[in-house]
């Protein structure tokens, strides 16, 4: 496991993580990677560390893979909480609700460049691939 607070922190820790050969890391959401998005996604590839991120921002401007929820979706189930409670309904009163769509983005692109091949099983279950 590996913590960085600001971007020199994130610039360093990748030369280590390539020296230590990892096979691949995975990038839990966190508002300082989401804003880091292009720097992160940037030191994965020059790093040759193939990485899977939790929104599909990450995959669109370059990172390997992403898998998480639908914001979109997301956003409705905001959107219905919002009508609710302007009808008078208590928010206490409302249940916790998860994620319930989910969307799986690979990016070929990346995936040339890494020189891995995906599998095309893998390929026939995601929801959008870029090429």
């Amino acid at each position: 496991m590996l913590y960085v607070t600001n971007n020199r922190e994130m610039d360093a820790a990748f030369p280590t993580i390539a020296q230590k050969r990892a096979p691949a890391l995975m990038i839990i959401p966190d508002a300082l990677f989401t804003s880091r998005r292009v720097q992160l996604v940037t030191l994965s590839t020059r790093h040759a560390v193939p990485a899977i991120y939790s929104s599909r921002e990450f995959a669109e401007v370059g990172g390997l893979m992403s898998y998480g929820a639908d914001l979109p979706d997301i956003y409705r189930q905001v959107g219905g909480y919002a009508g609710r409670i302007v009808k008078g309904i208590k928010p206490a009163d409302l249940p916790v609700e998860q994620p319930t769509r989910f969307e799986f983005v690979i990016n070929l692109q990346t995936a040339k460049v890494l020189g891995i091949e995906v599998p095309a099983t893998l390929l026939a279950r995601a929801d959008e691939v870029i090429e």
